[in-house]
Parts: structure tokens; C-alpha cells; sequence
């Protein structure tokens, strides 16, 4: 029972540990390649990768990532 105990704990803490990683960023521009460079300005100074996880074309183009080290 307490290797099952100890297991769970081992399994929560990486969970835990690899979310706090990741990081959300934003950028409006006025094209999807702008608003784009800008993610991957904010990615690169950051020295992580990034997903695209939203973007919103109405009068300018709104988008969301994840930034993951």
C-alpha cells in the first residue's frame, strides 16, 4: 500500500511540475504572419517552443499560444 501512496505522489508531482512550464501569450497584429512573429518573438526570448492555440480574424487578427520550455 504505501508503493501505491508513493507511486500517486511521484505521479502528481510530475504532472504538476511539467503544467507550471507552460506559459500563454497573446498578440494582436494586423496579419496572422504578424501576430504570428510576435508569438515567436515572445517564444524566442523566452527559450521556449511554442503551439498556436487560438486566433481570431475580425478587424485585426487576435491570437493565442502556449509557450512550452
Amino acid at each position: 500500500m504505501k508503493t501505491i501512496k508513493t507511486f500517486v505522489a511521484v505521479a502528481l508531482f510530475a504532472l504538476f511540475s511539467s503544467t507550471s512550464y507552460a506559459q500563454i501569450v497573446t498578440a494582436t497584429a494586423s496579419t496572422l504572419d504578424a501576430a504570428e512573429a510576435q508569438i515567436a518573438s515572445q517564444a524566442k526570448m523566452s527559450g521556449a517552443d511554442y503551439t498556436i492555440t487560438e486566433a481570431y480574424n475580425g478587424n485585426q487578427v487576435h491570437m493565442t499560444a502556449r509557450l512550452t520550455h
